[in-house]
């Protein structure tokens, strides 16, 4: 037996419902994470909700999307390391850790990742006694690159970018190669990462649906849920609110330079955290009602619009966005939730959806780590004035057309399912037979009850 601690954290139920934590080890989270952020409480602060057992959630104003549709955005810079990835990573773990399958103290963990994953397994890991190696793009935000060493966590950069997925697979296949003790947590394939958004991210969600028409935002009913696909785990949530609301559309995001379920394309893009030009063996691609493409630089000049005093000003000056929600904005917005809402844009027009529709969306994290990616943007384009901002208003936000959509018909699903033969059965060892189980809607079934299963051993490894 080694001598390392296990350390366990929330359960499933815990981070829905954060006022089911004991008070004392609740309070000692909240007060802890000012206090000592890097302190292994943190993990019961993985919870959408705030201090106050509220939902942190944000509806768009009018005056930015340019439609009637309510785009609702959960945000989740509140999370120990300012992105939600950090449940995933921490309902990957867990699991392998209580089914006997991974132990602190004998094995290294490395966690493959373009960034927020990574960082989420770098604070995960060493928080839980594991020594862990990321493996990202050497060409991803230089803060990335910064707090995953923060949190203790060693680097390997491989070449490429956010698409170059291949070159952090071929690198874990050969630490794996290299030392039996290596396990490497795969989030394009770990079901814990589907887990905790099927279940956390999805009931959540289900939640703030009755939340918002107690506003007057919507009816009770949720119409789309979008959502850019990374490793395919915030995508999960749609399964879960499909359920409660058969009519729901799941709407699933690539960019326009890495098209790989739209149209089998490939290609480099700056939209981090999504398009890793394969289908990910955790999406259930069969779920999926259409596959929408966006512009990468689009999501790029969005933010800087966001967060810039010239663009804030042009959108209070010109488009009457009010100062408290453009503050509001500047705070919870990152890469790939521009792409988001983008996205959640497309949709509504799309769909034609109505005012009391209601589309809900995930900002994933936000403007501090992509500070050096809006250095390069103004280095490449130029500082922002007026007439720059006031294009970037109309060619982003209020200028999304209806290209580049794919609907998800039979034969759509039947393509992006089949896309997984070449990532998972030729390259990383699945068999054809568990590929094929994916199109049986019992097998996703039966990994979403593994919750109440994973929350009974937790609860027993605390005794």
């Amino acid at each position: 037996m080694g001598t390392k601690q296990i350390v366990t954290g929330p359960t499933f139920e815990e981070m829905l419902y954060p006022e089911k934590i004991a008070p004392e080890v609740r309070a000692r989270a909240l007060r802890l994470m000012d206090e000592d952020p890097l302190d292994p409480i943190n993990l019961f602060n993985i919870t959408w909700k705030d201090h106050s057992n509220k939902i942190q959630y944000y509806v768009l104003p009018r005056e930015l999307t340019g439609i009637d549709t309510p785009i609702v955005v959960l945000h989740s810079t509140h999370f120990p390391t300012g992105s939600h990835k950090v449940g995933a990573t921490y309902s990957v773990l867990i699991e392998k850790e209580l089914f006997g399958e991974v132990d602190p103290s004998t094995h290294t963990l490395v966690w493959p990742s373009t960034g927020n994953y990574g960082i989420g397994g770098a604070f995960v890991g060493c928080r839980m006694n594991f020594d862990s190696i990321v493996v990202l793009p050497e060409n991803m935000s230089r803060e990335r690159f910064e707090i995953i060493e923060g949190y203790g966590a060693r680097i390997i950069a491989t070449p490429g970018s956010e698409s170059n997925v291949k070159e952090i697979y071929d690198k874990t296949w050969e630490l794996r190669r290299a030392d039996p003790n290596v396990r490497v947590l795969n989030q394009f394939e770990v079901m814990g990462n589907y887990r905790f958004h099927y279940y956390v991210t999805g009931n959540t969600i289900a939640e703030l649906a009755d939340i918002l028409k107690q506003r007057g935002v919507g009816s009770g009913h949720l119409s789309a849920y979008v959502s850019a696909m990374g490793s395919g785990g915030t995508i999960a949530a749609g399964d879960c609110l499909k359920q409660l609301w058969p009519g729901l559309k799941i709407v699933g995001l690539e960019p326009i330079q890495c098209p790989t379920l739209y149209s089998n394309g490939y290609g480099e893009h700056r939209i981090e955290g999504i398009g890793d030009k394969h289908a990910t063996w955790i999406h259930n691609v069969m779920n999926m009602d259409a596959i929408m493409c966006i512009d990468d630089m689009s999501c790029l000049r969005g933010l800087a619009l966001l967060v810039d005093p010239v663009g804030q000003k042009t959108l209070e000056k010109r488009y009457s966005v009010l100062s408290a929600d453009i503050t509001t904005m500047s705070r919870i917005f990152g890469i790939s939730g521009i792409c988001n809402v983008l996205g959640a844009i497309k949709t509504a027009k799309f769909y034609n959806l109505g005012s009391n529709d209601v589309i809900i969306t995930i900002c994933t994290d936000a403007i501090d780590r992509y500070h050096s990616v809006m250095d390069w943007l103004e280095s490449a384009e130029g500082k922002m004035d007026e007439p720059m901002a006031t294009g970037r208003m109309e060619s982003t936000f209020l200028g999304q057309r209806l290209d580049y959509v794919q609907e998800g018909d039979q034969l759509a699903r039947e393509r992006w399912h089949n896309l997984k033969y070449y990532t998972w059965v030729e390259q990383q060892g699945k068999t054809i037979e568990e590929l094929d189980a994916q199109r049986d809607p019992n097998w996703w079934h039966q990994h979403q009850e593994m919750v109440k299963e994973i929350d009974k051993r937790i609860l027993e490894a605390r005794k």
